[in-house]
């Protein structure tokens, strides 16, 4: 009698997560307290995958090798349903895998730079098995059978997926992942010595007690609309709906810690990771081309942005930024009323160059650009070619002399 009462005792799922969240620290030295947190609920989150509409993917990245992360790749791979690891595979081979009778892999992938860095070249159908799967209702579309008789079928992605890799990965990846940032081991820092015959016994006897902790909690975990901690939104709410989720039916400290961690992480993502070009190029033209100006020639724009050292222009694939380039990329975004940015005569008394207007950019500042830096109008002014604004266009600034090409010079102003 007393055996059953062992057997069907509650688990206590705060306390297992506390189990998890030390097995993780023996192995590993993750960058922040957050990031063990999340970590252990991504753990537990790959036994539910089946309750969500989403699935967040985990990448373990850093800029160096020997930093832990194909470590905490085996370390999860201990805690997880179903482990497929692998360092190369094709999206074809992981469709046919998710949509096996076995039930839902947990795939990880290590060395993952491999596949989107910047030497292996674009993966698309790769990328697309990890963006589609990130949702429930993700897939792709084959066509199966021989010769003629062949049907369309739909193959399904919707799977857990953990990555580490050096550098980065796609903005369409990242921004479906949690992101743990490791790096190298501080000389004060040390863990226990990784052995897979001696460790894996107690990483599985935790991942056969996440599954049955789970089997408890789908029901409540299937109809959870956990609240968001304040200011986490859209796709990052998207990513940590399911971890918040799990902290919620586990309870204890789990609910309030996975919230501070959600923020520090969703927070520390916007602040690390490098903006798209786009986003950087419109960034750059409010703070540090426009200021004081409400239209700017080509040429000038182009001059100014090849004076920022730290910015990407001198170099996109290989090749200054150009005016084609710069058309290309401005094109993406719209006007206020809702037409592509283009490029639209300036009247100078050389002629009419083409450039940009100030009126035309508000609306992409405004909804993609992150806030101005306070001291970016004083700073960036004084090094920029401007055209004043309020100026008339037949009537050109008396300290801006615009050449045949549009190129701007200083001219001496007049005491």
């Amino acid at each position: 009698m007393s055996d059953r009462s062992t057997t069907t005792a509650p688990i206590d799922g705060a306390a297992l997560l506390d189990e998890v969240e030390a097995f993780h620290r023996r192995f590993n030295v993750f960058p922040t307290e957050a990031a063990y947190v999340a970590v252990a609920l991504w753990d537990a989150h790959a036994h539910l995958v089946e309750c969500f509409e989403t699935t967040p993917r985990i990448a373990f990245l850093s800029p160096e090798p020997g930093s832990g992360k194909s470590r905490a790749l085996e370390i999860v791979e201990l805690l997880t349903p179903r482990p497929v690891s692998t360092v190369s595979a094709s999206a074809n081979a992981l469709y046919r895998l998710v949509d096996s009778a076995n039930g839902l892999p947990t795939v990880l992938f290590d060395e993952v730079d491999t596949i989107f860095g910047p030497k292996a070249g674009a993966d698309e159908a790769l990328r697309g098995f990890l963006n589609a799967g990130y949702r429930r209702i993700g897939g792709a579309l084959r066509c199966v059978g021989d010769g003629s008789n062949q049907n369309a079928q739909v193959f399904g992605s919707f799977c857990a997926v953990a990555m580490a890799g050096l550098g980065s990965l796609p903005d369409t990846v990242l921004t479906r992942s949690v992101i743990i940032r490791m790096r190298k081991r501080a000389p004060n820092e040390t863990v226990e010595s990784y052995r897979q015959r001696r460790d894996e016994k107690v990483g599985h006897a935790l991942r056969d007690q996440l599954a049955k902790w789970a089997d408890t909690v789908r029901d409540r975990v299937t109809d959870a609309w956990p609240e968001m901690p304040e200011g986490v939104t859209d796709r990052p709410a998207d990513v940590w709906e399911p971890l918040l989720a799990v902290a919620d039916a586990a309870g204890g400290d789990w609910p309030s810690r996975a919230r501070a961690a959600c923020l520090e992480l969703v927070h520390a993502g916007r602040d690390n990771d490098e903006a798209s070009l786009g986003v950087r190029l419109l960034t750059d033209l409010r703070d540090k081309v426009f200021p004081g100006a409400d239209r700017m020639p080509t040429a000038a724009i182009i001059e100014c942005l090849l004076r920022m050292d730290d910015a990407p222009w001198g170099d996109l694939d290989d090749k200054p930024i150009n005016s084609r380039t710069l058309a290309r990329l401005l094109g993406q975004y719209v006007t206020p009323a809702n037409k592509p940015i283009k490029p639209r005569g300036i009247r100078t008394p050389s002629g009419f160059p083409k450039g940009y207007y100030a009126e035309d950019l508000t609306d992409a500042w405004l909804r993609y650009c992150p806030p101005s830096p306070e001291e970016s109008a004083t700073s960036a002014t004084s090094a920029t070619p401007q055209v004043s604004r309020g100026e008339s266009v037949a009537e050109p600034p008396t300290h801006i002399r615009h050449t045949h090409d549009g190129t701007a010079t200083p001219l001496p102003v007049a005491s």
